[in-house]
């Protein structure tokens, strides 16, 4: 739910657009490599991180069997900002205020002037390696599973049964009109699949490890030295947080953001109001997004949705909503 306070102020002469970052999904390099390497807009940003990363970012990226590791993160994260520069070149953005969802918040933290690519790209890649010693040592594996189309009352009575068993399960990320991401063990996972395939749902894709959720506490206080690290400052455009569409203004408010995403659940329809309520018409999604960018709740939200991402870059196409 939208906090009372959580709509930005009102765009200047309305109208306003806003640069939204989607989610991470996994990306391999056969996906991303070629507009990496290719892409006008890429190759800056490439050179950059390289430089702060101090290795090459393509030779670690290609050589990566982690699906989710530290240059496949990075990868994510330039390409994200890479759309966003081509959508400011090209296309003529300028926005008025920036979010991102999940991952997403951290390219959106750059571009609302709040944490600089080069400690955003060594951000990443400490995050991510705190995140595979973090899951390493748990002895069990746990996954967050997206499900869409949900009936009503389904997510509630799983929650309910797995409560009274005993047994983890909880809501990672809220995405609207029966569309949701689920964390559980993944010994438990094709039971719960096949009880929402019986209610009607239809399954989509398992991230492992699993993410956004209270009992990773633990995993934010390891984190938290790796964020204080940043130098981060006030955002100079409008930053709105994913865990409730709160408008964000001082470094301090971007800092807790960083760190509630690994303990706090994604309401992306929080975040989206909160953007329509503060003036913005016009969403550009920059980004490899095969999600967001089609919700229904970011439909209503936004007169225009317009998808920038690797495979659009060239040809974006604006989606009326």
């Amino acid at each position: 739910m939208t906090s009372p306070d959580a709509a930005p102020s009102p765009l200047p002469g309305g109208g306003g657009a806003a640069a939204v970052f989607p989610g991470m999904a996994a990306a391999s390099y056969a996906e991303l490599g070629r507009f990496l390497v290719l892409d006008r807009y890429a190759r800056p940003r490439v050179a950059e991180a390289d430089e702060a990363l101090g290795e090459s970012l393509l030779t670690g990226y290609r050589a990566e069997e982690l699906t989710y590791g530290p240059f496949s993160q990075v990868a994510f994260l330039v390409a994200s900002l890479a759309c966003a520069d081509r959508a400011v070149g090209d296309l003529g953005l300028r926005p008025e205020v920036c979010a991102g969802a999940s991952f997403g918040h951290r390219p959106a933290a750059v571009l609302a002037g709040a944490l600089s690519f080069a400690d955003a790209v060594r951000l990443t890649a400490d995050l991510a390696r705190c995140e595979v010693a973090y899951f390493g040592e748990l002895g069990e594996e746990l996954v967050t599973q997206c499900f869409v189309r949900v009936p009503d009352g389904v997510v509630s009575a799983l929650l309910t049964d797995f409560a009274e068993r005993g047994e983890w399960l909880e809501l990672s990320v809220e995405l609207g009109d029966g569309s949701v991401m689920l964390s559980l063990p993944d010994r438990l996972l094709d039971e719960v699949i096949t009880t929402m395939r019986e209610a009607g749902a239809y399954v989509m894709q398992t991230m492992r490890p699993a993410v956004h959720a209270r009992r990773f506490t633990p995993l934010r206080e390891l984190a938290t030295p790796f964020v204080d690290r940043c130098a981060l400052v006030d955002p100079v455009l409008p930053l709105v947080a994913d865990q409730d569409g709160r408008v964000l203004r001082t470094a301090a408010e971007v800092r807790t953001m960083l760190l509630d995403t690994f303990d706090h659940p994604v309401d992306w329809p929080a975040l989206v109001t909160s953007l329509a309520a503060g003036g913005a018409v016009t969403a550009y999604v920059t980004g490899p997004d095969q999600l967001f960018h089609k919700l229904a709740a970011t439909k209503r939200a936004f007169a225009t949705v317009v998808p920038v991402t690797p495979k659009t870059a060239s040809r974006p196409v604006a989606q009326p909503a």
